[in-house]
């Protein structure tokens, strides 16, 4: 109720800020006109196909960093050698932002779904190794000694202490890079693709349509809320209620 209360006062806000401020629409749109636009998009299906388009990029690229993530963490936690070394260099391209490898993702790909991809993969591929090599050491060397000590060893080993023992720290890594994957989704569509929420983003700025880039902006926002809250942030907390880590 505090969040609808909320929401409600913003939107009163919005609507008398249009009304009184004295701007053209096209400057600073009334929140029953971005309401408009938002149906519209939906009855033409444009809004819902580039919703379709974005949410399939970024379930591409999101897999494919998860399987880099977890094989990088992986052998970052086995070997010492590719500890100071990968492990190094995760590091600094850690701080590198996704979008910075735009122009080398055009010239190698073109400017195409795969760039996207490339830079979508990018985007959380980083995060997730550090998060998944953290979540390896993390665990405690009692659980090795004592699986070892019954004669696990190698994938069985790794399946069933190294994996089931990471998992509190991987949901919550798993979290951090879906939020950087999908910046890096928007911001490869914005800047060139075709379909998508960034496309149609860029499209509002071009045409002067501030109501449709405001309801773009809107759609980018609750669908990242949605997916937090209702995906990762759930299953962090049954995670986290499971291994006895949580305080509720």
């Amino acid at each position: 109720m505090r969040r609808i209360g909320f929401l409600v006062i913003l939107a009163a806000i919005w609507e008398a800020g249009s009304r009184l401020s004295g701007l053209p629409a096209y400057m600073f749109p009334s929140l029953v006109q971005v309401g408009e636009t938002l149906w519209q998009g939906i009855l033409s299906g444009q809004i819902t196909t580039a919703i379709g388009i974005s949410l399939g990029r970024l379930l591409i690229g999101f897999t494919v960093a998860i399987i880099l993530g977890l094989i990088f963490g992986y052998l970052i936690w086995r070997y010492k050698l590719v500890e100071d070394t990968l492990g190094f260099l995760v590091t600094a391209l850690q701080s590198i932002p996704s979008i910075v490898w735009f122009p080398l993702a055009i010239i190698w790909f073109g400017l195409n779904d795969k760039a996207i991809l490339f830079i979508v993969t990018i985007g959380a591929t980083w995060t997730m190794t550090v998060s998944a090599a953290s979540g390896f050491k993390n665990v405690p060397r009692l659980y090795q000694r004592v699986a070892k000590t019954f004669g696990s060893k190698g994938f069985h080993f790794i399946r069933t202490v190294i994996l089931p023992a990471s998992v509190p720290q991987l949901i919550s890594g798993l979290r951090i890079a879906w939020a950087f994957a999908w910046r890096a989704l928007m911001a490869g569509e914005l800047l060139g693709a075709a379909g998508g929420l960034g496309h149609l983003l860029d499209m509002g700025r071009s045409l002067g349509q501030m109501d449709l880039v405001i309801t773009i902006m809107i759609i980018i926002g609750v669908i990242g809320t949605i997916i937090d809250n209702f995906v990762f942030m759930k299953l962090e907390k049954n995670v986290q209620r499971k291994w006895g880590l949580s305080t509720n």
